[in-house]
């Protein structure tokens, strides 16, 4: 599990097909194999390191429907390590697992904040909800508006300056995780649903197969 809190800004060095090798600093802290971290919102495995980078796998269906088949060396990526058992929980619980891409639909200033709208995938936009949470890119956001086909988000100048965010143009793809506790409510509403499920659990990570 993470948080959507990003840790610090990693730099691509190489992205060849099915792998990425990322600068970074502070996430390098006790690192090793087989560590979780996720990547722009997505939970990988590390798969080597030293120290001042690392390495993982990324699978091509997660390059697929993820946008990590996009990135090229010098590209910055937001890194986030799971969220520890004694640790805060300062964003929402977000899983890692992106349900889908949106793209970027306007850039606008309101005062210190700036304003980001998305295009979304109609599947999505039932669970996005004002005033709810959302994972952009792996950044833990709260929906100021929404309507039948986007939302908006205001990011405020910290979050602009420690993550990917305040660079995004119109026209970016960036990765979308809704937040889990829609998902339930869903199921558990759905007649004859038999409510939370062994393959749900599953599906969404709480479990393993």
């Amino acid at each position: 599990m993470f948080t959507g809190i990003v840790e610090e800004v990693g730099r691509v060095i190489s992205a060849p097909a099915g792998n990425l090798t990322i600068a970074a600093d502070g996430v390098l802290e006790g690192m090793q194999k087989g560590d979780s971290m996720a990547v722009n919102g997505v939970c990988l495995t590390v798969t080597s390191f030293d120290n001042k980078s690392f390495s993982a796998d990324v699978m091509p269906e997660t390059l697929n429907k993820t946008d990590l088949g996009l990135l090229r060396p010098g590209d910055g990526v937001n890194l986030e390590r799971p969220l520890a058992a004694n640790g805060r929980l300062g964003g929402h619980l977000v899983q890692g697992h992106i349900d889908d891409r949106g793209r970027v639909s306007s850039v606008s200033r309101r005062g210190e904040a700036l304003l980001l709208s998305f295009d979304v995938p109609p599947k999505l936009m039932p669970y996005i909800v004002e005033k709810g949470f959302i994972a952009v890119d792996g950044v833990s956001l709260t929906v100021v508006s929404r309507d039948s086909s986007s939302f908006q988000v205001s990011v405020v100048g910290y979050t602009r300056e420690h993550t990917t965010l305040g660079s995004r143009g119109v026209g970016e793809v960036v990765n979308l995780e809704v937040d889990i506790i829609a998902k339930y409510v869903e199921q558990l509403s759905k007649p004859h649903s038999g409510g939370i499920t062994i393959d749900f659990l599953q599906e969404h990570g709480f479990l393993v197969g």
